[in-house]
This record gives C-alpha cells, sequence and structure tokens, in this order.
C-alpha cells in the first residue's frame, strides 16, 4: 500500500488530488487534522512518513516543505513553480520526450507542469527541436481559461450571486508580461526569449485553449503545415495526449469540451500562410491535478490509461 500525504490539501490542486485518491484502494492517505495542517511538526512528520508527498503550496512554501523531508525515499510532485526549471527536478510531462519520461521515472523530485505552460510547451519544444523553427523565433500565444485557474478567492469571485458585471465576459490579464509560466515555458520548449502571452479568463468553471499563431514562412526548411500536423501525429498518439485533425464544432473551438478529463488534444488550423498551433485541455486535468496524478502513476508502474476519467 503507497502512503501519500498531500501539503496543502485545501487548495484548488490539493482538493482535487485528495478527492481523487480517497477513492482508491492502491493509496493510504495520510492526514492532518485542521489544527494540526499548518503545525510544522505534524507536517514534517507526515511529509518523511510518506512514500509519495504532494506539495499543493505556494513557492516559498514548497521549498520549505522539501528542506523538511529527510526520508530519502519520500518521492516528492511539486504542483508549484518552484522546481519546473531546476534540472536536478524531474518536468512531469512524459509524452515529450523519452528522456523525460525516464527522469521521471527514476527521480524521486518531480515538478508538475503549469497549466498555460503545458499547452504551450506541447506545441513549440517539437518546432525548436526539430528545426521547424528557430530557437531565437519570437512567439507570440493566447489562451483562455475556465475560473477555477483563479484559485479558491477567484472562484469564490465567480460564483458569488452579486459578483461585479464585469465577469461576465471573458477578461484578459497579466498585462504587463510578467506571468509567472512565463520563464517555464521558454526554458522548458528551448527558447531563447519568453512568448509574448494573453491569458483571459472566462466565465465558465475549467477547461483551458491554448493557441500559438505562426507564419509559415518563418518555417525553416521548407516546412509547412502539412509537416507541423505530420510531426505532431507521430508524436501525440498516446492515451493522454492526442493530435487530432480537427477538434472544431461547426468552425468553433470551445474552452470546456476537455472539461473533468486528464487528456490534451493537439492540432493544426489556419491555411498555408497562417498557422494555428492550438491545445485544448482541462487546466484542472492535465494542466494540474491530472498531471499530478499522472506522475504518481508513472512512479508507480502504472499505464496511463488508469488516468482517464470523465467526472471526479
Amino acid at each position: 500500500m503507497t502512503k501519500v500525504f498531500i501539503d496543502g490539501s485545501q487548495g484548488t490542486t490539493g482538493l482535487k488530488i485528495f478527492g481523487r485518491l480517497k477513492k482508491r484502494d492502491d493509496i493510504e492517505l495520510i492526514t492532518l487534522s485542521e489544527e494540526l495542517r499548518k503545525d510544522l511538526s505534524a507536517r514534517k512528520q507526515a511529509l518523511n512518513s510518506a512514500d509519495i508527498a504532494f506539495l499543493c503550496l505556494p513557492d516559498d512554501a514548497a521549498k520549505e516543505a522539501v528542506s523538511l523531508i529527510e526520508n530519502e525515499n519520500t518521492v516528492v510532485i511539486d504542483t508549484s513553480t518552484a522546481h519546473r526549471t531546476n534540472d536536478d527536478w524531474a518536468y512531469g510531462f512524459p509524452e515529450l520526450s523519452n528522456e523525460l519520461e525516464n527522469k521521471l521515472v527514476s527521480s524521486k523530485r518531480i515538478a508538475v507542469p503549469g497549466c498555460y505552460a503545458s499547452g504551450f510547451i506541447a506545441l513549440v519544444k517539437p518546432l525548436v527541436e526539430n528545426g521547424f523553427i528557430s530557437a531565437n523565433q519570437d512567439i507570440f500565444c493566447h489562451a483562455i481559461s475556465g475560473y477555477s485557474g483563479a484559485g479558491k478567492k477567484g472562484i469564490a469571485q465567480y460564483e458569488d450571486e452579486n459578483r461585479d458585471k464585469s465577469l461576465d465576459a471573458p477578461r484578459e490579464y497579466a498585462l504587463t508580461q510578467q506571468h509567472k509560466h512565463l520563464k517555464e515555458m521558454k526554458i522548458i520548449s528551448g527558447l531563447k526569449n519568453e512568448p509574448v502571452f494573453s491569458p483571459y479568463v472566462c466565465d465558465y468553471f475549467c477547461g483551458m485553449v491554448m493557441t500559438v499563431p505562426i507564419l509559415a514562412k518563418d518555417l525553416k526548411n521548407g516546412k509547412t503545415a502539412e509537416d507541423v500536423k505530420a510531426l505532431y501525429a507521430k508524436k501525440y498518439n498516446g492515451t493522454i495526449v492526442k493530435y487530432k485533425e480537427s477538434i472544431d464544432e461547426n468552425g468553433f473551438i470551445s474552452g470546456n469540451a476537455m472539461a473533468e478529463n486528464d487528456g490534451m488534444e493537439i492540432t493544426v488550423a489556419g491555411n498555408e500562410e497562417r498557422i494555428l498551433l492550438i491545445a485544448r485541455y482541462d487546466n484542472l486535468g492535465k494542466g494540474a491535478s491530472g498531471a499530478a496524478l499522472e506522475c504518481m502513476n508513472f512512479k508507480m508502474g502504472q499505464k496511463p490509461e488508469f488516468m482517464l476519467r470523465v467526472s471526479n
């Protein structure tokens, strides 16, 4: 029986992980009472008693939690941004390469990718690695997300019956171009520069679409949109991440079509001159708790098929 502790189980990601793990009969959950869940000594004991410890904490608290672990056998799966670009940690997106999958399986320190970063990296990293675009290419991207990505405070604002009318419409944010995922998006995808990124939070609970527009003339070595499709089709043909020739519904792509699902759909739209690279997934699935549980399952030697779900 695998012993699991979730440090930060009251946040959105932690609650999702807890809700799914408590239904499994191969997991023994280590829990703390309400009065002890922030107690340093109690947390330290729980962390060191666990075979697998999920960190669903702010960055500084996640770093503190790691410093408390003295048990060399404890596997840490961190959902914060604290360790995503740290070479000593495995990056928890096994579909990106055999190298990353092998490092995930062998490592005891795993960083779960960010929600927006997951779609961006899935789209851009293969192009950089295979010479379709230059690492120096200036990249622009935009994304829409359900409001669950805003955390407990944001969820409460959207679900307040007396909420501000401005929440009725999509809202662009990260206007200073300092979004916390930018460093990760650049480094993991292999780019030299951070992308220009415009995210929008929208009035639905969960689901995400990441779009990266590129010009065909910026593709190197005579590559075309058809070559990009062929690259994705060869790379993303597993259970979790899949290339699809089309994901639109009569010319529209819905942001919440992958809600309550751990998968990711990859597609290419546009035309011969202007190309749209698109990833659709759940910001709480492959973009957060689902990705964290996928990492755990890899560590436990379970197949990715174990991950897919329709609902909680």
